[in-house]
C-alpha cells in the first residue's frame, strides 16, 4: 500500500439481535470519525427496534456534523414502505437517540395502518324502500 493510499476501516454490516434473526446495519459518517462505541450504540438502539419489528431487515445510519450540530438520519424499509427518522443535537448520542424513537414513532404508526387494513370495513345496509325514498326526495327538489 503506498503512502497517499489509506486502508478504509470496514464496518458491521450484519448484526444479530436477539431472536437471531439478522439485521444489516449500514453506518457512514460526514465529517464524523465513527468509533467503535458509536458502532456499538447504534447497534443496541436498532437491536431493540428489530426485536419489536421482526420484518426490519435492514437499516441505513448517517451521522453529519455541520455548523457544530449533529444530524443522524436513519433510513429503511418496513412492510414494503420506506420509512426515515431524522434527529439533530449538539451532541452526537442524543441524536442518536432522537433519530431511533423518531423511527419507533415511524414504524408504529406504519404498524397500526397494516392492522388497519386487515379489518373488514362495515358496509352499511340501505333498505330498498330507503333508496326508494331518497329519489322521491330527489325528485320533488328538482
Amino acid at each position: 500500500m503506498s503512502a497517499h493510499q489509506q486502508q478504509v476501516p470496514t464496518l458491521p454490516k450484519i448484526k444479530f439481535h436477539e431472536e437471531g434473526k439478522l439485521m444489516r446495519i449500514e453506518l457512514s459518517g460526514h465529517h464524523v470519525d465513527i468509533s467503535e462505541a458509536v458502532k456499538q450504540h447504534v447497534s443496541d438502539k436498532l437491536a431493540k427496534i428489530a426485536n419489536r419489528f421482526p420484518s426490519l431487515i435492514s437499516a441505513d445510519v448517517i451521522i453529519t456534523k455541520e455548523h457544530g450540530e449533529y444530524e443522524v438520519e436513519i433510513a429503511s424499509h418496513y412492510q414494503g414502505v420506506a420509512v426515515a427518522a431524522k434527529g439533530t443535537n449538539d451532541v452526537m448520542y442524543p441524536a442518536i437517540a432522537q433519530a431511533v424513537k423518531k423511527l419507533e414513532a415511524v414504524l408504529k404508526h406504519r404498524k397500526g395502518q397494516l392492522r388497519q387494513d386487515l379489518h373488514q370495513k362495515p358496509v352499511p345496509v340501505v333498505s330498498e324502500a330507503e333508496n326508494l325514498d331518497v329519489y322521491d326526495e330527489y325528485d320533488e327538489a328538482v
